[in-house]
């Protein structure tokens, strides 16, 4: 009998690192870093459900999960860096709109 939990695990481990990066850099541009903590309780909140869920893939999801949160925390701050550098795009404020 195959093993599908490791296959299914690392795919979503994939989609999450993807829907992550894009969350980041749309994140930083409209509010800034100010919203991190955000990130720090649902990563602490995927991480305490990791714990308690009983099923292995629910539980190692929940674990890829929390980590992708607590290290875009990390990753707030670097796309703020990369946007003084002129990397990424800097939202207008409101006066240069105009």
């Amino acid at each position: 009998m195959l093993n599908w939990l490791g296959l299914a695990v690392g795919l979503g481990t994939f989609l999450m690192i993807g829907l992550f990066h894009p969350l980041v850099i749309k994140t930083e541009y409209h509010t800034g870093v100010r919203y991190w903590w955000v990130f720090l309780l649902a990563g602490i909140a995927a991480a305490v459900g990791a714990l308690l869920v009983e099923n292995a893939y629910g539980s190692s999801v929940l674990g890829v999960l929390a980590f992708c949160f607590l290290w875009s925390i990390k990753e707030l701050f670097e796309q703020r860096k990369r946007v003084e550098k002129g990397w990424f795009p800097k939202k207008p404020s409101p006066e240069e709109t105009n």
